[in-house]
């Protein structure tokens, strides 16, 4: 059994992605299909999870993204010290059901930006 847990972006690097960026919670899923509420041959546990946490507010924040790889990224950095955030690019609305026309443009776009923010600011 896991147990959730809350972890936050490093405040001296999440300043510089602000502009032309949406923030939001990132629930990181300890696995790709069941536990992100995509159904193969098995069903899942909890089929309403992934509607719930959608719906999920905290004042004005709100749940945006679904993952893998972030609290790995968080635990890691703050056992060993760094300041760490995570930045996605938006390839799927499964809500919505509204999905990129060209996952590897947005990525690469993403990448670029990032570079750009890096480069000129930190």
């Amino acid at each position: 059994m896991s147990y959730p847990y809350i972890a936050g972006a490093s405040a001296s690097l999440i300043k510089h992605f602000v502009k032309d960026f949406y923030q939001g919670i990132t629930v990181t899923c300890p696995g790709f299909y069941g536990p992100q509420g995509r159904v193969l041959r098995l069903g899942i546990r909890n089929p309403a999870l992934i509607n719930n946490l959608t719906s999920f507010r905290f004042g004005q924040h709100r749940i945006a993204n679904f993952e893998m790889e972030t609290s790995a990224i968080y635990s890691l950095g703050k056992l060993l010290g760094h300041h760490c955030l995570s930045l996605n690019a938006v390839v799927a609305n499964r809500i919505k059901k509204e999905f990129s026309k060209d996952h590897f443009a947005a990525v690469d776009n993403l990448i670029k930006k990032v570079l750009k923010i890096i480069s000129e600011d930190l």
